[in-house]
């Protein structure tokens, strides 16, 4: 963890150019000249048994990864953003990765924002020479408007592509925090930000092709820091999605299950409960639990910043104190 903002060196220094073949991303499985040769059933198991090594890496930074969560839920208490950042397969996970936190966990779209290098047209079309250019990494996080409360993750398999370096390091210069999730130990995007992830999956069944075995763990890490995040946010109770948004037939049923789960209500119950309170799934399950009605659950919600398991206890809490009064008179 570096306590003084980086300032990495230009991807095409002739020191850096000679580096790029002893990344472990970027290395040469033993074995590997001849696997075109092999009948596409050896293939399938060679890259299934590659693929079987990635939970393993992460596992190995699990430590790094809850302290890099702790820290950002601290930021985003203070009502900070959570901000991706990369080029190429990183990048384009990192938007998945935030794309996905509102219908999960009923949070604003400018919450959890990815930026990728290249900009939308990059999702679907690659724009290679994107992931050089600092100035963009830059003005998007300007464009931002970024804060001390914010927290930008950059995303780079090497750890030293341009893009995302340079919006950890601007970043970190406005006083954001900044993660590092890298594929090589002692990367300069490690260097650069407060948190490092380096996560070390090695060589690629094809060598450098780092949307394998180093996407595979960027998708997983980023997978954790979000959920990990929203949970100690509140966004959960236990393991289901009490915030989540039903849009749709599937998130209706599924709402539906989730407040029928929580408060061991029938199907029918749970349907009159979402009705009550316009299909939010934690004002039902309070409606159901405690039998305070839809404004009041709401009230109760707010004063416990969203959080279902404290608005509860609010409500019991209230009930016994009634309770006693009553005995009391």
């Amino acid at each position: 963890m570096a306590d003084t903002p980086h300032t990495s060196r230009h991807p095409d220094d002739p020191d850096v150019l000679r580096s790029l073949p002893g990344l472990a991303t970027e290395g040469r499985r033993s074995g590997g000249a001849g696997i075109d040769l092999l009948s596409t059933v050896e293939l399938a198991r060679m890259m299934n048994a590659e693929d079987r090594t990635v939970p393993e890496a992460v596992g190995a930074v699990v430590p790094e990864i809850a302290a890099a969560v702790e820290a950002i839920v601290e930021r985003m208490g203070r009502g900070g953003r959570l901000v991706y950042a990369g080029a190429g397969t990183a990048g384009r996970l990192g938007v998945l990765d935030a794309s996905e936190c509102p219908p999960t966990f009923g949070t604003e779209p400018g919450l959890v924002v990815g930026l990728v290098a290249g900009g939308p047209a990059a999702l679907t079309t690659a724009v290679e020479d994107a992931e050089d250019d600092r100035a963009a990494a830059v003005a998007e996080l300007d464009a931002l408007r970024l804060t001390a409360a914010d927290t930008v993750v950059g995303v780079s398999a090497s750890g030293r592509t341009p893009y995302a370096l340079a919006a950890v390091e601007h970043a970190r210069r406005l006083g954001a925090l900044t993660v590092a999730l890298a594929g090589n130990r002692g990367s300069a995007l490690g260097d650069a930000a407060e948190h490092r992830i380096e996560v070390v999956t090695g060589p690629e069944l094809l060598a450098g092709s780092t949307r394998l075995k180093a996407g595979t763990a960027q998708k997983l890490v980023l997978n954790m820091v979000s959920t990990l995040v929203m949970v100690r946010l509140g966004k959960t109770y236990g393991d289901l999605m009490v915030d989540v948004r039903a849009t749709n037939e599937k998130l209706r049923a599924r709402a539906r299950r989730i407040v029928a789960l929580a408060a061991e209500a029938e199907p029918a119950d749970a349907d009159a409960a979402l009705t009550a309170t316009g299909g939010r799934v934690k004002d039902a399950i309070l409606l159901l639990l405690t039998g305070v009605d839809a404004p009041a659950a709401a009230a109760l919600l707010a004063r416990n910043g969203g959080r279902l398991r404290d608005a509860l206890h609010e409500a019991l809490h209230e009930a016994v104190h009634e309770a006693r009064r009553e005995v009391a008179d």
